[in-house]
């Protein structure tokens, strides 16, 4: 089977046909169709691996303990379910043909499938409650609600406070402090940093667009200036609604220990400290990538690769991993930073001086000279 898979096929999927145009993003990074030989094994019984597993093309042969052969066919109404998804498994998988098979790991699926169910319902509730439906469905295929119980949503909802505003008007401006955060429902705005010939145009934000938030979560005044482009809606939810209802669902916490695992499985340590602070000390091949620079530069980062933020305290990559949610990657913070781990721990970690790592476009990682 080709490298590219056909989009048709994969909708024809149990239970992936449910999902949600940013959640078939989100699992992008596992569409990759794995080959097995005719005479492969593609799992035996008793296997605890948890992956989901389909028939892309080809023929299997599935046998369980008593010897009780079936013969799958991709293209068949078999082949659009899960090949034996109890654990362990009950039988064991042998390629008949050449065939093509799709692994998708069976928690994040589990996670992408309940998370919709759930919305699902709370888009019907509050569509019968008059909100436009049109508009939820764009603000919850934001990454930042992927995470966020419904009920927290619902909540959220009922707390926003609506602003009808002309084009031109500033929604929040650059040095100010941060009381709360926003969502544009109409209209367009743009996302700038700096005054006069020195400004720099960071975004351009749609619909469904969550703004104001890093100040919240970093405590330190607001970062750039937001200002309409044409006449629109956004609704303000005040800040300690933001730390009970969206903060504390949406930014996930790690050890060091644990983050030595995820390293260990490819994980990638994203330093969002200053230029300076990240020379004196750094983690080995941590990539630099200020808080205040980060939304413009997270387009040359992997989408597919997960990220481990740090900084002193935790809050400045607390807002970083918030703001990676947003764009749709996956991130971590250190849980209280560098400065809450032991001396000879944070010693340990920051063990690399000077100059360090640079990201480049597709996510390719070179060492700065």
């Amino acid at each position: 089977m080709s490298e590219s898979l056909n989009p048709e096929q994969l909708r024809s999927l149990t239970p992936l046909n449910r999902l949600s145009e940013q959640q078939w993003r989100e699992l992008r990074g596992q569409l990759v169709p794995q080959p097995l030989l005719a005479g492969q094994s593609l799992f035996r019984r008793g296997d605890h691996a948890r992956l989901t597993y389909y028939l892309l093309s080809g023929e299997l042969l599935l046998r369980d303990a008593e010897g009780r052969e079936e013969r799958l066919v991709a293209g068949s109404e078999a082949s659009c379910h899960p090949l034996a998804p109890s654990l362990p498994r009950l039988q064991e998988a042998l390629a008949l043909t050449e065939v093509s098979v799709l692994a998708l790991d069976s928690a994040t699926l589990a996670r992408l499938v309940t998370w919709r169910s759930a919305y699902q319902d709370l888009l019907l509730e509050l569509g019968q409650e008059g909100e436009d439906v049109e508009w939820l469905e764009r603000l919850l295929e934001n990454p930042l609600f992927a995470k966020v119980p419904p009920g927290n949503v619902r909540t959220m909802f009922r707390r926003l406070r609506r602003l009808e505003l002309l084009a031109g008007h500033t929604v929040l401006r650059e040095g100010e402090a941060g009381d709360c955060c926003y969502f544009l429902k109409s209209g367009r705005a743009e996302v700038i940093r700096g005054v006069d010939s020195q400004h720099q145009v960071l975004a351009e934000l749609e619909v469904g667009a969550c703004f104001g938030e890093e100040a919240l979560l970093s405590d330190r005044p607001r970062n750039a200036t937001v200002t309409l482009l044409e006449e629109g809606v956004v609704l303000q939810l005040d800040r300690q609604d933001f730390f009970a209802l969206l903060k504390a669902p949406v930014v996930d916490e790690v050890s060091l220990g644990e983050a030595a695992r995820l390293l260990d499985r490819g994980a990638q340590w994203l330093d969002v400290r200053f230029l300076d602070e990240y020379q004196r000390g750094h983690a080995r091949e941590a990539l630099n990538m200020p808080l205040h620079l980060l939304r413009l530069k997270a387009r040359l980062l992997d989408p597919a690769r997960l990220y481990l933020c740090y900084c002193d305290s935790g809050k400045r990559s607390a807002s970083a991993v918030f703001l990676l949610s947003q764009l749709g990657f996956k991130a971590y913070v250190l849980r209280d930073g560098v400065d809450g781990l032991p001396a000879v721990q944070r010693d340990g970690l920051l063990c690399e001086t000077g100059s360090g790592y640079l990201a480049r476009s597709g996510g390719r990682v070179e060492r700065s000279s």
